[in-house]
């Protein structure tokens, strides 16, 4: 397993578990992600993402998102996509 950085966390909205992500790379629903630095080292799948408060199934390069998480994250950590690769 490896992994492409596809952006980093600008902001993290505690109280509803959202984190803002600006990406340099492309993210889709469904895609398995990988969140390390500052404090933060785990995986997950997204299952939700939205821009402006409407709900997206994908997302381009240099655009900002939300998304849920499952575990705290502070600013600047990095956001890895998990690529199966053998």
């Amino acid at each position: 397993m490896s992994g492409v950085r596809i952006g980093e966390v600008s902001h993290f909205y505690d109280r509803i578990n959202v984190a803002v992500i600006t990406l340099s790379n492309p993210l889709h629903k469904g895609d398995r992600v990988h969140f390390l630095g500052h404090g933060s080292d785990f995986q997950q799948e997204i299952t939700s993402m939205q821009i402006e408060h409407e709900s997206i199934d994908a997302a381009s390069a240099g655009q900002e998102i939300a998304i849920k998480v499952t575990k705290p994250v502070k600013q600047h950590t990095a956001i890895f996509l998990i690529t199966d690769e053998e």
